[in-house]
């Protein structure tokens, strides 16, 4: 039986013997430390129908041999995409790439049978499996792609073959990979040059980005910005949450989000841009945006015993850094920074880490930023430092951690800031 075939006959697929689905389709996938072929045989114990292999484990008419596991997957999902033939946005970008995912996920659902990648599942098992855990019921398809290397959103694209892309922005994030902001740029583009080869392709614009407009040239586009676009907004600034006013026709609509920072406002002006572009109604996409909650440990307030803290321990890199810094630093004079290392700046890590303690300096928090990782560690700092989010927790176990303040814990997530929430 072909892989696919296999697929259709069971509606689902999954990868762990600890989570099986009865009736799936598995597929036994090698990593750095562990090969899904030696659980093959486990894994229809436990009740899934097939399981795909690449190596010889044994005797079962429910074994599928091919080539390679992870290819078979990957093609297995192009062929469900092109099965279910329905619009499919493709998303990625260096900062807010799947809170952007949330919002266009929370404004089409009003009107549309919606499946969305689920938290952060962008990379080249993650979208495969979004694909396939897409119910064959499913109206429009939004797939989030991550990149760290050129090449990457390309192949991403082949997999989920997207109708309409779009690209949060252009940021400092995996300047190792990328080899720098000219690598990001050409390697997030690559969405756009998928786009522009697509029969009837799509991209959705912020055009009040030129590089942006540069790079989509070559594509059909729908547009979005303050000024000279099809679909315009204006900043709406309620204490530090993010919102929008704009205009459908002679009415006109306000958003006031429940995201902290300003710099959202371009995410919620996308999700609302697309939202038209998608005949949903006006209203319903104002109160999608509106009653939209952060969750997993991005931009989320948390209200602790002692305190307001606004975690976003997810990632990091050096744009989000700084604009998070700076909205803080506004709202919250008498608050607290926690700033953890950002990885995968390569080259450029020690100056990026050395111009983010330059920025607190210069902000009237200064004396209350506390710095966790090794990298910040090797900067001129002359504050509180710690080489591990550990050692920061022993501190505070020890001299007690701030109380009755707003604090933003912000990191990449190696360093895990989420360990101190208790002690807050």
């Amino acid at each position: 039986m072909r892989v696919f075939e296999a697929f259709l006959s069971c509606g689902s697929v999954c990868t762990d013997t600890r989570s099986i689905v009865p009736g799936s389709v598995f597929f036994a996938l090698k990593g750095a430390s562990f090969n899904g072929n030696t659980f093959a045989l486990q894994a229809l114990q436990a009740g899934a129908a097939f399981a795909v292999v690449d190596e010889d484990v044994g005797e079962d008419e429910r074994l599928i041999k091919v080539s390679d596991v992870l290819s078979a997957l990957q093609e297995c999902a192009l062929e469900y995409r092109r099965h279910l033939n329905i619009p499919t946005i493709g998303l990625t970008g260096s900062n807010g790439k799947t809170t952007t995912k949330e919002l266009f996920n929370a404004v089409l659902k009003t009107k549309y049978k919606v499946h969305a990648t689920k938290g952060n599942f962008n990379n080249h098992i993650g979208v495969p499996l979004t694909i396939l855990s897409a119910a064959k019921e499913t109206e429009i398809l939004i797939v989030e792609m991550g990149a760290n290397h050129q090449k990457e959103i390309e192949h991403l694209a082949s997999i989920a073959e997207p109708t309409l892309g779009y690209i949060t922005n252009y940021g400092k994030a995996h300047l190792e990979g990328f080899g720098g902001v000219e690598g990001i740029i050409k390697g997030k583009s690559e969405l756009y040059d998928y786009i522009a080869q697509t029969p009837k392709g799509l991209a959705l614009v912020n055009a009040d980005d030129a590089i942006q407009v540069e790079k989509s040239a070559a594509c059909s586009r729908t547009t979005f910005g303050k000024t000279n676009a099809q679909f315009t907004y204006a900043i709406e600034e309620y204490d530090e949450f993010a919102g929008i006013q704009f205009s459908k026709g002679t009415t006109s609509y306000t958003i006031k989000s429940n995201l902290s920072g300003s710099f959202n406002s371009t995410n919620l002006a996308a999700a609302a841009a697309l939202g038209i572009y998608f005949d949903v109604p006006a209203p319903a996409i104002v109160q999608a945006l509106t009653d939209y909650v952060p969750a997993m440990n991005r931009i989320e307030w948390r209200k602790t015993a002692s305190n307001r803290v606004l975690l976003d321990a997810y990632n990091a890199n050096p744009t989000s850094m700084s604009l998070s810094i700076e909205n803080f630093a506004k709202w919250h004079k008498n608050g607290w920074l926690v700033l953890g290392d950002m990885f995968e700046l390569g080259e450029s890590s020690a100056v990026e880490h050395q111009a983010i303690v330059e920025l607190v300096q210069r902000t009237n928090m200064k004396k209350r930023c506390i710095l966790v990782g090794k990298h910040f560690c090797s900067t001129n700092w002359k504050g509180l430092q710690f080489a591990t989010t550990g050692d920061l927790e022993t501190y505070w176990k020890e001299n007690g951690a701030p109380k009755d303040a707003a604090i933003l814990l912000k990191g990449s997530r190696g360093i895990a800031l989420e360990q101190l929430l208790h002690l807050l």
